[in-house]
């Protein structure tokens, strides 16, 4: 059975209806691995079993159903599942090529991994100025309805040529003049003689949801997500604790890193010294510590955060 007969059959299951909130992820692949690892975070225990399409939490009420990245939006669409978590690009390419189907869908948070652009590329003797050295030459993508956008945008006329993989191999084989395709670290372009030269897409994983969601299920939803937000903003933060002299406080409080409002804290025995403490919102470099220390912070911890709900 296929995914999309799977989706027809599972639409009808008298599951759907069980109380439980359904989100549809990817099964294998760059996003895989770190889609689990974030709703382990969020306090979910999976039984997994990777070879099956269907893992449920046991201590939370919620079902992973297990897909190609493709059917991601199918499921949501369907209702079989309420909520995702997608690559923009994967989205956002839906969206292009059947904007009635998939234009209900959602995006609500950016995740954060799963980084990556979609760049046109050229042979690197190519001479490329802008996009409009490219009307009249053919371009392979596997993003036709993305890049037909963007050059429909740009009111350039070029042929497109869909390939659903090794697009880089295109201008080596006459196939095509140029490519619009996946970049991360560009390594692969290098190896294939291609030169990276305009990023029409920057794309990461994304939390998506449905509209088609009953009074039970978005309260579970909402829970997951204040979850999801929570370590999210864990990741990205870290708590500093240092002391001050007091009439370095403002100083100190001027060069920690996404801060608003630190808490100031008297020293035992002390009269001229305070302990501060702050969660910061954005990395802490060594830069950072070092101009602490400058303006008379004296012992710097900085620690990572493991959960934090507001």
């Amino acid at each position: 059975m296929n995914n999309a007969q799977q989706t027809i059959s599972l639409s009808a299951n008298p599951m759907n209806g069980d109380g439980r909130l359904k989100i549809a992820i990817q099964k294998s692949g760059r996003l895989s691995e770190k889609s689990v690892n974030l709703l382990e975070k969020a306090g979910i225990s999976l039984l997994k079993s990777r070879d099956q399409l269907l893992c449920r939490a046991h201590n939370f009420p919620l079902d992973v159903f297990l897909v190609r990245d493709d059917d991601i939006p199918a499921f949501l669409t369907t209702n079989v599942c309420q909520v995702g978590i997608i690559g923009q690009n994967t989205l956002l390419e839906k969206q292009a090529l059947f904007p009635e189907k998939y234009a209900d869908l959602e995006q609500v948070q950016n995740l954060g991994f799963g980084r990556c652009r979609l760049s046109i590329a050229t042979p690197t003797g190519f001479d490329y100025s802008s996009v409009e050295t490219l009307a009249g030459k053919t371009i392979a993508t596997s993003y036709r309805g993305l890049l037909a956008k963007f050059l429909a945008e740009k009111n350039v006329i070029a042929d497109i040529v869909t390939m659903e993989g090794a697009v880089e191999v295109a201008p080596r084989t006459h196939l095509a003049d140029a490519i619009c395709d996946l970049v991360s670290t560009g390594n692969t372009l290098v190896s294939n003689g291609l030169m990276e030269q305009e990023a029409i897409l920057e794309s990461q994983a994304v939390m998506i949801k449905t509209d088609q969601m009953a009074d039970d299920l978005s309260a579970i939803y909402h829970k997951l997500m204040s979850r999801i937000r929570a370590v999210l903003r864990a990741d990205n933060s870290r708590y500093i604790m240092l002391n001050s002299p007091i009439e370095a406080l403002d100083a100190i409080k001027a060069v920690l890193p996404g801060s608003a409002s630190p808490t100031v804290m008297p020293l035992q025995g002390r009269d001229d010294m305070v302990a501060v403490h702050a969660v910061c919102d954005e990395e802490v470099f060594w830069t950072t510590m070092e101009d602490l220390q400058n303006t008379g912070a004296s012992s710097i911890l900085i620690m990572p955060i493991e959960k934090m709900l507001d």
